[in-house]
């Protein structure tokens, strides 16, 4: 397969939606000779932050000099951009030849009687496959779903991270916190350190599943804890208190919630220094300050400030309005919003939006899951307005911003995609 057959393929494979579940994922990695096994990894799960937390780990160990991969999903733009390998994507080639040997691999396993794997097995087991091919130090692997039953959960990792735990997913991972809690505490492993900025009834089952597989517990307010000195849209510094250890570090990351996510990924780092002394105080710090994390918080444009967020979640949008009321303070916000229908849509906008907000309405992307504008603007009411195309509104907002205004595209990492994509297009 070349590359473009190689997105045919991947795109077919969608229509096997998400089924949770390790059989597939087992014998589709025994019959790749289970590369898994060939690099120490870092597992992240949590409902939102484990994007950010699995990409400064893995800036972390690359300031180490450490050969480092990293995988993590949803894609923006294209599948390339959940792998990568010393801070670059995969290329076109390689993505390619990686995919066909797992479809070759899941050929022979159907064929013995096995499901057929997913989509998101098929793009694991070609990471796990092309980290081990590169021969790596690490890889840092975030969850796609959950953690008990997600295909990345056949690894044994050196640490793992469960930054949070809110209500998304709710269909899949459980009716309630504590539901959500015990899935996400499914990664953990026997021995294996877990650090967690998980907090009340979100705690409990991560203690319980702690203590029953005899893994070391570094809870956040506890173990570890952040003090704020600065705070802005062009970054965090705090100070990282562990113990007896007290540092001043930077993330160029907006969002108070960053140092959080900060904190959490330089322990598991301090956690993996303990067997690896190429990971020193200064990748420490040199990795979460040069983190990037595109489409959280994310501006794209200044003067007027133009941003892009995947807040697809009541928690994700509670962090996404703090921000703009404290960075934003007294200035026109205008939004242009699309979610999955799927989601908690009313739950996002009761605390996403304000009355004298500017509101477009628009489908998240092309899929059938997307929420119709109309849908959405009837629910949000007088201050929203549908549009039926993105760029048509995106240039429509444009032209009525000030330079003090502030446009928001947000509701779904979908419509993030869709957004940077048009972005790159005009």
């Amino acid at each position: 397969m070349n590359y473009t057959e190689t997105l045919a393929y991947l795109e077919d494979l969608g229509k096997f939606g998400i089924n949770l579940g390790m059989e597939r994922m087992e014998a589709l990695l025994c019959e790749l000779g289970n590369p898994e096994q060939k690099v120490r990894m870092i597992h992240v799960t949590g409902t939102n932050g484990k994007g950010s937390v699995t990409s400064m780990i893995a800036g972390i160990l690359l300031a180490g000099g450490l050969r480092t991969g990293k995988f993590t999903s949803p894609h923006l733009v294209s599948y390339n951009e959940r792998i990568e390998v010393d801070g670059k994507e995969i290329n076109n080639e390689e993505f390619a030849l990686a995919i066909k040997a797992v479809k070759r691999a899941a050929e022979t396993v159907v064929a013995r009687g096995v499901a057929q794997p997913t989509q998101f097995e098929v793009l694991t087991a070609a990471a796990f496959l092309h980290f081990a091919l590169q021969k790596l130090d690490y890889a840092v692997i975030e969850v796609g779903l959950g953690g008990l039953w997600d295909s990345t959960n056949v690894i044994t990792p050196v640490v793992s991270v469960i930054t949070n735990v809110s209500l998304d997913h709710t269909d899949r991972c459980g009716k309630t916190v504590e539901e959500i809690a015990m899935q996400k505490a499914g990664i953990i492993k026997d021995g294996v350190p877990v650090v967690t900025a998980a907090e009340g009834e979100a705690l409990g089952p991560i203690q319980a599943m702690a203590l029953f597989k005899q893994a070391p517990l570094y809870i956040f307010g506890e173990a570890f804890t952040v003090q704020n000195i600065s705070d802005s849209m062009d970054g965090q510094l705090f100070t990282l208190s562990a113990g007896n250890y007290h540092a001043n570090y930077e993330v160029q990351l907006a969002g108070t919630h960053q140092a959080v996510n900060a904190a959490a990924a330089i322990v598991a780092a301090k956690i993996a220094s303990k067997q690896d002394a190429r990971i020193t105080e200064e990748a420490l710090h040199a990795g979460v300050a040069a983190t990037r994390w595109p489409g959280r918080l994310e501006r794209v444009a200044r003067k007027p400030d133009i941003i892009l967020d995947g807040a697809h979640n009541p928690a994700g949008a509670l962090v996404l309005r703090k921000a703009l009321d404290k960075y934003y303070a007294g200035r026109k916000k205008h939004f242009i919003f699309g979610m999955m229908g799927d989601k908690a849509v009313a739950d996002v906008a009761a605390i996403l939006f304000r009355d004298e907000d500017m509101i477009f309405t628009v489908r998240a992307d092309a899929s059938a899951r997307a929420a119709e504008p109309e849908a959405l603007a009837a629910l949000l009411g007088e201050g929203a307005e549908v549009r039926h195309d993105l760029k048509a509104a995106y240039q429509e907002a444009r032209s009525l911003l000030s330079e003090e205004d502030v446009l928001c595209v947000c509701g779904s990492l979908y419509l993030v995609g869709e957004a940077k994509k048009m972005l790159l297009s005009l």
